[in-house]
């Protein structure tokens, strides 16, 4: 992959991580619960358990709070039935958006994102209407400030671990996987001693859309804002050139 990336800015990647950690604790914590239901709380027998441990342990989740959210999961505390709903719709000028949400209650959840897309002036799709513009890839993004390797032995590492593509930007690198092979790659990074900006699977944009009206600009940071408040929401996906 070439190209200017849309990824990597990792100034911005850092603020927002920082911001966000809370509410990813609460996404993940939610995330095992269900995955503990669903298979069970032994990792080596649940693979996707094993997964979102992965993705915990990426956003530097204490290892005492993932154990507490599988051992609350399996037991009285685990009851509350959470379920997986996906959105897609359009923002301003056809923004294509994909939004993941993990809930308790469907009708409420349903009825804040459509009221985020409509405050923005979009609006919500059909299933399908927009996924077939993303691919799902596992990607994983690196300080190059921080990271005391090599760029060849990097991507030499990367590939040999199972990654797909490897790509050089102005202050990162950026590497690709499939999502299976995301947690394993990650895995091997982390014990080469490489630390990631952002490490996590993620729906990636075959193209682009700039907005250059200031009204439609605003218009969708503010569905972008009520989803990211919404505490249902697990993830945003977008083709937004910002």
């Amino acid at each position: 992959m070439s190209g200017h990336s849309k990824f990597a800015n990792i100034k911005h990647k850092k603020e927002k991580n920082d911001a966000a950690k809370g509410k990813i604790f609460t996404i993940i914590g939610r995330e095992i619960a269900v995955a503990v239901k669903e298979g069970g709380p032994d990792p080596s027998n649940n693979f996707k358990l094993a997964q979102v441990i992965a993705k915990a342990k990426a956003n530097n989740m204490p290892n005492e709070t993932i154990e507490r959210g599988i051992k609350k999961a399996a037991g009285e505390g685990g009851n509350v039935n959470y379920k997986y709903v996906t959105y897609e719709g359009y923002g301003p000028n056809g923004i294509a958006v994909i939004v993941d949400a993990l809930t308790d209650n469907p009708n409420r959840t349903a009825a804040n994102v459509r009221n985020a897309f409509t405050k923005g002036q979009g609006n919500v799709g059909t299933p399908g209407c927009v996924s077939f513009m993303f691919d799902k890839k596992g990607l994983i993004i690196i300080d190059k400030e921080e990271c005391g390797m090599d760029a060849d032995d990097l991507m030499m590492m990367a590939l040999d671990a199972g990654a797909e593509d490897f790509s050089e930007e102005e202050d990162s690198y950026e590497i690709y996987t499939d999502p299976d092979q995301w947690s394993v790659v990650d895995a091997a990074l982390k014990e080469a001693g490489v630390e990631a900006v952002s490490s996590e699977v993620t729906m990636i944009p075959q193209n682009w859309v700039e907005l250059t009206d200031e009204t439609a600009i605003k218009n969708m940071q503010r569905t972008l804002d009520l989803l990211d408040e919404d505490d249902d929401v697990q993830a945003v996906y977008h083709n937004w050139d910002e």
